[in-house]
């Protein structure tokens, strides 16, 4: 690209065969003994002339008094001269001057300048806007003396090479950079931090004699568990969508179950920071979908744990789900989500990293809410790859709303009848008219009646004059409270009616004088068809049947564990411990095919680790899988590892195993798969 080098000497080829050329035919024609190949001349210099025109650089040739020779197609078509004849063997100060830019010639003109005034190679790196855009480029600009053979100056070589490109590549992987660098800081505070709760508290209850402060230290470690848990899947999601490895595993699902699920888990945080919460979840989405339930779920609880964080005390936080659209054709529902907060709210400046990995709004070291801002990230492919698009609304101070879409199928699950007994009525008697809406929409879903009333003096009025069955009160009504209704429909109806208590707060100051009042159950806002239908399920007479309650019995099963660590078998079987059923240690592979062989019909079920010394658990389950007696082919077996990714699910199934666990485990997790497959639930 450089012209001439740091010794005078020319360096670019093409130039070089040029100036041979031009110091040749001046040789020819003073040896008037020498025969000229004129022809082979001409050919040369088109050829050359051809190959510097069509140069990819913005390059131009002057002559020793600075008029234009040529120029090559790319600074024509940069400067917008359509013809190298309009401006060749002109100055080219004026013969530009029609089509760059006073600023942008000034530019050249300096730069030329200074080859002349200093006799030598110069340059520079400067933003040229040529048409006057309002948009500069970024040129490298370099400009030298061309000289020929015998060293005199024929001319003067100007060359810009765009960078603009390259610069803002390189700043982009500096921005990238200082992000991972921050990162990396900040991880090391978000990591260290729940460490230090789980070694400090354990150091504590060790120490302690006290039962309270005990359970206390446990409560404090299960949650820094958890948050550290939470802390490395976003990394390894992170990792995986960099890698263009991050997949979805799409199912047929109940949504409103999902939802339900979500709201449980989240429950606990609205009402330790005094949140108000509220969803409403429209009746007209299916009743199943098929798309990536765990991937979904992931997103809401990432919204809704955000907005939690984002909230001061006695704050709101409200999730709307609607249908947008469906397509009756193909079975496709444009589900339109909305998490809305009345918190701290976010700055312009904040917005454009929202969404960008390794970042967070607020990046400092001291920055109050903490976070390893990856979150936002992995939630926007999600969406992306769920067909829809993620956005937020927000001002400082205003609060925010993170609005998310995704293009969902319907599912083929229907709602399975639940047979209640005849000429059931309900009563739902709440102050906010869009939850009186979803009672009559659940209750039309579920074959029963419904009325509603907007305050107690209502509900009384309706009582006088229809008998109900089930009346559902919200604590906090306008005038005569939640309280107060039940005492007077008791005084009423007596036992005859079940009356349940709602609350989007915790009602358990409330519970002994509601229940002294007639209440029998208490349901937290949200109210979804679940909740519904499980009163209803528990109550009616028809469906009062023989249910698996209190805690599991597994007497008389045995299971065998396939675990090496010494730590994680003390878990399992701590978990395990008050169900009664016997388990039976294999420390790797080849030991539990030692077992299997010499009691293959003692073991129902196998919990099967996959990283293990001497065999792993892969080819454990092949071998035993491949062995002659019947229950080898039959006996579930249930991988228990921390390889939890879609690849690691399938090559355990893959291997002949029925189930994955991933670990941490949970008593809970652990119990459903022997139920499962031991019990055939």
């Amino acid at each position: 690209m450089i012209i001439i080098d740091q010794n005078g000497v020319l360096c670019d080829i093409l130039l070089i065969i040029r100036v041979i050329y031009l110091d040749k035919r001046k040789k020819y024609a003073d040896m008037s003994e020498v025969k000229i190949n004129e022809d082979e001349l001409l050919k040369e210099k088109e050829y050359l002339e051809s190959a510097l025109i069509n140069s990819v650089n913005l390059l131009v040739l002057l002559d020793a008094g600075g008029r234009i020779m040529h120029a090559t197609r790319t600074f024509l078509n940069t400067v917008g001269v359509e013809d190298i004849g309009l401006i060749r063997g002109q100055h080219y100060k004026p013969a530009l001057a029609p089509y760059i830019y006073e600023r942008a010639l000034d530019s050249v003109s300096d730069l030329i300048e200074e080859v002349i005034r200093l006799d030598k190679h110069v340059e520079k790196q400067e933003f040229i806007d040529f048409q006057n855009t309002g948009a500069p480029r970024l040129y490298s600009v370099r400009a030298a003396y061309v000289r020929n053979m015998g060293g005199s100056i024929v001319g003067i070589m100007a060359q810009l090479n765009d960078d603009t490109e390259i610069k803002t590549a390189i700043d982009e992987a500096n921005r990238a950079s200082k992000a991972k660098t921050e990162f990396l800081a900040n991880m090391s505070h978000e990591i260290r931090t729940p460490l230090n709760a789980v070694i400090g508290m354990s150091a504590i209850a060790r120490e302690s004699q006290d039962l309270e402060k005990i359970h206390y230290c446990m409560d404090k470690i299960e949650e820094s568990s958890a948050h550290l848990l939470g802390l490395i899947n976003d990394i390894l999601d992170m990792s995986k969508i960099e890698a263009d490895r991050f997949e979805l595993s799409f199912t047929d699902f109940n949504f409103e179950r999902m939802v339900m699920s979500i709201v449980n888990m989240m429950r606990f945080k609205f009402e330790e920071n005094r949140i108000e919460f509220d969803v409403y979840c429209d009746p007209k989405i299916p009743y199943s979908l098929i798309s990536d339930e765990q991937r979904l779920s992931q997103v809401i609880m990432n919204l809704l744990s955000n907005a939690v964080k984002f909230t001061p005390k006695g704050g709101t936080v409200a999730m709307t789900i609607v249908l947008n659209n469906k397509s009756i054709e193909n079975s496709y529902n444009d589900i339109h989500f909305s998490v809305r907060d009345s918190g701290i709210g976010i700055t312009p400046e904040q917005k454009e990293r929202l969404f960008v990995p390794f970042s967070q709004a607020d990046n400092s070291i001291s920055r109050q809410y903490g976070g390893a801002g990856l979150g936002l990230a992995i939630s926007k492919r999600i969406v992306e790859m769920l067909g829809g698009y993620i956005t937020v609304k927000s001002e400082p101070g205003k609060g925010s709303e993170f609005i998310f879409t995704i293009c969902a199928k319907t599912g083929a699950l229907e709602l399975q009848p639940i047979t209640f007994r005849e000429n059931i009525r309900l009563l739902a008697v709440d102050d906010m008219p869009y939850i009186l809406e979803m009672f009559g929409q659940i209750a039309k879903k579920l074959g029963v009646e419904c009325d509603t009333a907007a305050s107690g003096e209502e509900a009384l009025e309706l009582i006088k004059t229809a008998k109900y069955d089930y009346i559902f009160v919200d604590w906090r009504l306008p005038g005569m409270d939640g309280v107060e209704l039940s005492r007077r429909i008791t005084e009423l109806y007596g036992e005859k009616v079940i009356i349940i208590m709602i609350s989007a707060a915790d009602w358990s100051e409330v519970k002994d004088s509601a229940n002294f009042a007639g209440v029998k159950e208490f349901i937290s806002k949200p109210i979804l068809m679940p909740v519904i239908e499980n009163i209803l399920s528990k109550y009616s007479s028809e469906n009062i049947t023989e249910t698996k309650t209190g805690q599991a019995d597994f007497t008389g099963k045995t299971v065998m564990l396939v675990e090496d660590v010494e730590i994680n078998r003390e878990i399992v079987i701590a978990l395990l411990e008050d169900t009664g059923i016997e388990i039976v240690t294999a420390e790797n592979g080849a030991e539990a095919i030692r077992l299997f062989n010499t009691n293959p019909y003692g073991y129902d079920l196998i919990f099967m680790d996959i990283h293990m010394p001497l065999m792993d658990g892969y080819e454990a389950t092949r071998q035993i899988r491949s062995l002659e007696m019947p229950n080898a082919r039959t006996i579930p077996i249930v991988a228990m590892t921390a390889n939890v990714f879609k690849e690691d699910v399938e090559k355990c199934m893959a291997a002949g195993m029925n189930d994955h666990i991933g670990k941490p485990v949970s008593i809970d997790q652990i119990i459903e798969k022997i139920k499962k497959y031991v019990f055939y639930d």
